[in-house]
């Protein structure tokens, strides 16, 4: 329906539909009252007689959405194409490339039940089917799924247990680099125009380690370059003065980490101190990975360096910051990929 060239949708139809019958059935003439409305006075007449109709009533003149066009596709082929995508790459059904798009969708339909759609009735049916253009995360082919589930089932429980009947603690370790000239984000600007963020002509970069436990403790440092063994062991030594508790440290397996030395220096703390080691390509495990995406999503890379300030200052501080705030610590244990560590 329209008056004066605007279109009116379902509801406002429906809503202007039970006034004038409302109106109507009060006693105001047809003719009045659908001239109110820019409709012809017939058309009153057909909306009474429908709710005058036995058994009808003004259920009848409520919003209907259209059926539309009839699926090519039977329920029974659309859970076939959701099996097909959820979980699974293209290039397990042939394709050469790694990553769902419609027309990829719209070729694997037409090769297995020969039904021709359109890129736009591909897009409706993936919707249908809750399935959404997303970012994937990047793993390495190298995981091994079965030392990621003894980890989760067997080996963390078992650490878990020792540190409990020792009285220490369990800490998640891990390093990090900032780039002073790192932009992480987003930002709005005019269609077409690339949006230019200023920044430090001079590069800056700073390493840092942190451990973080779930009880929502903190401990980290920073440093030049990369970690080496020597380094590693003195950043331990830092994090274990006047530590009384035991401590269970569990790292990754950076070469760095199993230097000799290294276990010299862990045989010397007389079970003050114990590393564990996650499985291999795995960081999604270590909670402590979530505290670097976190301050790199907010840190330096969100405001840029300003004239005079020092990257690792700036980097220190933020750290420092998270210190202090045991909640947001507490908070990268929520996270479901890191679901399978307790309370500690």
């Amino acid at each position: 329906m329209k008056k004066d060239g605007r279109s009116h949708d379902r509801k406002t139809q429906e809503a202007m539909r039970m006034m004038a019958v409302e109106r109507m059935l009060e006693g105001e003439s047809a003719a009045t009252v659908m001239a109110s409305y820019g409709l012809c006075r017939t058309t009153g007449y057909k909306w009474l007689a429908k709710v005058r109709g036995q058994g009808r009533g003004k259920r009848c003149l409520a919003a209907r959405t259209g059926a539309g066009r009839k699926s090519k596709l039977t329920a029974v082929q659309k859970s076939q194409v959701f099996r097909w995508i959820n979980g699974k790459n293209p290039m397990q059904h042939g394709f050469d490339f790694g990553l769902w798009t419609r027309d990829i969708v719209r070729t694997l339909i037409l090769q297995k039940f020969d039904i021709s759609l359109s890129i736009t009735s591909v897009g409706s049916l993936l919707a249908e089917l809750n399935l959404t253009p997303q970012k994937p995360l990047q793993r390495a082919y190298q995981r091994d799924p079965e030392a990621i589930e003894r980890w989760q089932r067997e080996t963390f429980p078992a650490i878990a247990k020792q540190a409990r009947e020792m009285g220490g603690d369990i800490y998640f370790w891990d390093e990090s680099g900032f780039r002073a000239d790192a932009v992480h984000g987003k930002t709005w600007a005019v269609r077409g125009k690339t949006p230019v963020v200023n920044r430090p002509g001079q590069r800056q970069s700073i390493s840092a380690a942190s451990a973080v436990s779930a009880r929502g403790a903190f401990w980290f440092a920073t440093y030049q370059g990369g970690l080496t063994g020597e380094l590693f062991v003195e950043l331990l030594k830092r994090l274990m003065h006047r530590r009384k508790k035991p401590l269970h440290l569990v790292v990754d397996g950076l070469p760095a980490h199993k230097k000799a030395l290294v276990k010299e220096y862990v045989t010397d703390t007389k079970g003050r101190l114990t590393l564990h080691f996650l499985p291999g390509y795995a960081p999604d495990l270590n909670p402590d990975e979530l505290v670097w995406s976190h301050a790199k999503r907010t840190g330096v890379a969100r405001r840029p360096l300003q004239k005079g300030e020092k990257l690792e200052q700036r980097v220190a501080a933020q750290l420092a910051d998270i210190g202090n705030n045991p909640m947001l610590v507490r908070s990268f244990f929520k996270h479901p990929s890191v679901a399978y560590i307790s309370d500690l």
